[in-house]
């Protein structure tokens, strides 16, 4: 059976390597291949802000949507049957979060999430559906529901309740 020798061989890292470097880093228009398509960036003033995964987007093996300093890592497994990843323990390593990352799974529905900027200011809007996987990076979101949907979310923790988010009234709304 075919099993996984280390934790980073056969990953491919899509905007860092496993030590977070960005040095000899695959150019964005050539990490997806085929799948460009399939993986969306939204970006406001360079940086990215969200990434999208819709529910197409497949390849072989492990691929880390993510640079290996973000705080929420996201990746693609695609393994067949038989391949055996072996047990492991992930050990403490003391990790400081300074802004809150969310990774939305759409189970069922649709639903549009409108992007702004730290300033509150309205960038754009992607509708997102079932078995699309959104991860918010930075910036502001809202979201309307177009449709009943379900969907799971991620963060990190421990929540920190009124400090953790600002509301406010959006400048642009559909």
């Amino acid at each position: 059976m075919p099993k996984e020798e280390s934790a980073q061989v056969g990953v491919e890292r899509l905007a860092a390597d496993e030590h977070g470097s960005t040095d000899d880093v695959t150019p964005p228009s050539q990490w997806f291949g085929s799948n460009m398509d399939s993986v969306e960036t939204i970006l406001c003033e360079g940086e990215t802000i969200a990434l999208i995964v819709r529910s197409e987007y497949q390849t072989e093996g492990i691929t880390f949507f993510t640079p290996g300093t973000f705080s929420q890592q996201l990746g693609y497994m695609n393994r067949p049957a038989g391949h055996v990843i072996d047990p492991h323990v992930h050990l403490p390593v003391k990790r400081e979060v300074s802004l809150t990352k969310e990774v939305l799974f759409i189970r069922r529905g649709s639903l549009r999430v409108d992007f702004y900027s730290d300033a509150e200011v309205y960038l754009e809007s992607r509708v997102l559906k079932t078995g699309d996987v959104i991860l918010l990076i930075k910036g502001g979101h809202g979201f309307e529901m177009l449709e009943d949907t379900e969907m799971i979310e991620v963060k990190q923790g421990p929540y920190a309740g009124d400090q953790d988010k600002r509301r406010f009234t959006p400048s642009h709304r559909t």
